[in-house]
């Protein structure tokens, strides 16, 4: 799917898939949106210290990892 046809997501529905409120664990970095609801290192929506449902773009600039972790995770959105 491109960028192009993704659908836009505001940072309240984005909230919403946290992994809590709705089975969907969804996080955003710099203004995209992942799925990372399959990912045995996001269960019940917490990483180490990031919480899901939320745009990790500050967070993620301490992370131990580059930002090309986020090419094996499933795009499904744009953070408005």
């Amino acid at each position: 799917m491109s960028e192009v046809t993704l659908p836009v997501y505001n940072k309240n529905q984005l909230a919403l898939r946290n992994g809590q409120d709705r089975p969907e664990i969804w996080i955003a970095y710099l203004g995209r949106i992942y799925d990372v609801t399959e990912s045995r290192l996001w269960l019940n929506g917490k990483h180490y210290q990031h919480w899901a449902g939320q745009d990790l773009s500050k967070e993620l600039a301490e992370a131990p990892h580059t930002d090309t972790v986020f090419n094996r995770l499933n795009l499904v959105g744009i953070l408005s």
